[in-house]
């Protein structure tokens, strides 16, 4: 079958990789370069998602806690096994029993596939860990382990997998219009296909709306990263003061990466930093770490949109699943997180029949 793809992100190239091995004839379209946009702007974790079990989401961190292992196994020079800290405070909103039954969940949905089972430190071990972390009522912290990434390097890894595949990228070629019949249109005009699969992320529900063509609700939000100097071997997971949402602070190519952020986005605003989530990040480090960093410590910054499955008034609590919607032969990809790529991928392939 003669497939489109529109989108060069994670999700668009390992569609592409999958339906290729499925024996089909595939081309994507990328309107700028591959891994331009959100799939490199990522906060670098190849994650279950800890977090997301409080959420209930069962499902998907069963699911990226196997990705995990597979990208870890298949990739080891743009891969490894990172230990995290997730230091609880007298002051922690969630309690030691609420993370021991988190973690036990997450070391269980991983199974053979593991990468390491979670334990608990002491106060002292865990400055022994993360020497620059504050001590001021701080009760231990629960030692785990996730995957992290260079995720643009990994998106390309994933590129050559296509090319080998067979799949045809075509860099620098804008859609300009999809239609039910399966025909996308370029500036050189109109190409007939047999399906047409959207996965251009965070762009795919106004690709339907500029062809005429409903769309599904999608929440997009920025996530904004900080780079900061070098503290500790170990990554952090931390709590932010007062509110339930999570930071990450990893280390990353001999910096630390510091984020993310969720603040609501339109397409047509840039997507850039703004000094209030440098600030908001900055209050949120200088909570936990010593000597305090101010902005002539940042390094460098960058944000990327994420594109989440509507229906959340908040952010942080909105899904990180994926939905697959048809229109005729239109196949629409909305959602999805990097970890899950692979997986999202052979959904997509499972759907095409002939």
């Amino acid at each position: 079958m003669k497939l489109a793809i529109v989108g060069g992100g994670i999700n668009g190239l390992s569609s592409a990789w999958q339906m290729a091995l499925a024996g089909h004839q595939v081309t994507l379209f990328e309107r700028d370069t591959l891994m331009a946009a959100t799939s490199s702007a990522s906060s670098k974790l190849l994650h279950g998602g800890l977090r997301y079990l409080e959420q209930g989401e069962f499902r998907l961190v069963r699911e990226a806690l196997q990705e995990r292992r597979w990208w870890l196994k298949k990739a080891p020079q743009l891969t490894r096994r990172l230990p995290i800290l997730y230091p609880i405070y007298d002051d922690s909103r969630r309690a030691r029993w609420q993370l021991k039954i988190g973690l036990w969940l997450y070391d269980t949905f991983a199974g053979r596939k593991g990468i390491g089972r979670h334990r608990w430190l002491t106060a002292s071990q865990a400055l022994r860990c993360s020497a620059h972390l504050n001590a001021d009522g701080l009760k231990g912290a629960y030692l785990f382990f996730d995957g992290q990434m260079d995720d643009q390097k990994l998106g390309l890894w994933m590129a050559a997998q296509c090319t080998k595949a067979g799949v045809q990228i075509c860099e620098h070629a804008e859609v300009l219009q999809v239609d039910t019949d399966g025909r996308v249109l370029l500036h050189s005009g109109w190409q007939q296909f047999d399906r047409v699969i959207n996965v251009a992320g965070p762009w795919s529900q106004q690709l339907l709306k500029q062809s005429g063509l409903a769309q599904q609700p999608l929440d997009l939000v920025r996530g904004s990263h900080l780079l900061l100097p070098a503290i500790s071997r170990y990554g952090h997971m931390l709590e932010v003061p007062g509110e339930t949402r999570i930071v990450f602070v990893l280390p990353y190519q001999g910096n630390t990466l510091l984020g993310t952020t969720e603040v609501r986005q339109q397409l047509t605003d840039p997507i850039t930093c703004s000094e209030a989530e440098r600030d908001y990040l900055l209050n949120v480090y200088n909570h936990y770490f010593q000597p305090k960093a101010t902005h002539t410590n940042v390094l460098a910054n960058f944000a990327g949109v994420r594109p989440l499955l509507g229906g959340s008034a908040n952010a942080s609590n909105a899904s990180r699943e994926y939905q697959l919607s048809w229109q005729g032969q239109l196949l629409t990809v909305s959602g999805g997180k990097w970890t899950t790529a692979r997986a999202l991928g052979k959904s997509v392939a499972m759907q095409i029949k002939p």
